[in-house]
């Protein structure tokens, strides 16, 4: 089955008076949009279709990658050093983070450091419980966003009589990581890892994978043609955009020519396959000079 489409639910964001761009509607926004690697990219492209006129940056912590194996103190102070750092650079009108384990822990601390709006991704259990008929869900997810108390609540929440398997992934977002960069990744390797979200109990097996790590979708296709029997894919990147345009408007002015700025914090962007998964030029890479090289006490 194809994505499903998801409601806002599935993002979190700051209900509060916008920024400059939303007073002078007709100039075009900066959107940052973050992530510990290319996974936000799956998002990224979904920003760009809905905002082609904006200046778009993408930008990846891969020295700390993958923030789901840190504790959670070294990645709030982590996080909170590098978005700073890309502000102060990048100068955005809104951010989007592009990472369920960063937004359902560090959205808290981010908003309060800075008068911007934030748009985080939470998984999105309550569309994917809606939308089920044989009330069998799972959560795919790095093992950070398995074991949040934000997530369990919202299964506390939402769940809606459903059975919600919470199935993390110690692998995944790094075949993501590899399959991108061209790397063989072999589907043995992808199979385990999305097997266990397939449960058959008491005549109804799971018709709704919710992928609660933006990395996820860059590998659906394959998740698609490994699969033991269909499902429903549930993305939430398309729910993010739209709520992008809920707080900074729909496009003012014709595409933006100009190229996407691409950062990262060690190893520079391959250009040619961000475009590939985009759809938009980039410019050259870039590494975050200011952002510290990380370290297990950073």
């Amino acid at each position: 089955m194809a994505y499903a489409a998801i409601e806002s639910s599935a993002v979190t964001s700051l209900a509060a008076p916008l920024t400059a761009t939303a007073s002078h509607p007709d100039v075009a926004p900066t959107i940052l949009v973050f992530d510990s690697g290319v996974g936000g990219l799956s998002v990224f492209r979904e920003v760009a279709k809905a905002r082609p006129d904006a200046r778009l940056v993408y930008a990846a912590d891969d020295a700390a990658f993958p923030y789901g194996a840190l504790t959670d103190d070294v990645m709030l102070e982590r996080v909170g050093h590098v978005v700073d750092r890309l502000i102060a650079d990048v100068s955005p009108d809104l951010v989007v983070i592009a990472c369920n384990t960063i937004s359902t822990l560090a959205l808290p601390s981010l908003r309060a450091r800075h008068a911007l709006p934030f748009i985080g991704t939470v998984p999105a259990i309550k569309p994917a419980c809606m939308a089920s008929r044989t009330k069998r869900v799972s959560v795919l997810a790095t093992p950070g966003t398995v074991r949040r108390d934000y997530t369990a609540g919202l299964v506390r929440e939402f769940a809606q009589g459903c059975d919600v398997a919470l199935v993390p992934s110690d692998r995944l977002a790094g075949l993501a990581e590899a399959a991108i960069s061209g790397d063989p990744v072999d589907d043995e390797d992808i199979l385990a890892e999305i097997a266990p979200c397939f449960v058959s109990a008491g005549g109804r097996r799971t018709d709704t994978v919710v992928l609660a790590c933006t990395h996820y979708p860059l590998l659906v296709d394959r998740f698609e043609r490994l699969a033991p029997w269909p499902v429903t894919w549930i993305d939430p990147a398309p729910a993010i955009a739209r709520r992008v345009t809920q707080l900074i408007g729909p496009a003012v002015a014709p595409p933006d020519t100009a190229p996407v700025r691409l950062i990262s914090t060690l190893r520079p962007f391959e250009p040619e396959r961000v475009t590939a998964i985009v759809g938009r030029t980039v410019a050259d890479p870039e590494v975050l000079a200011s952002a510290r090289p990380f370290t297990s006490s950073s």
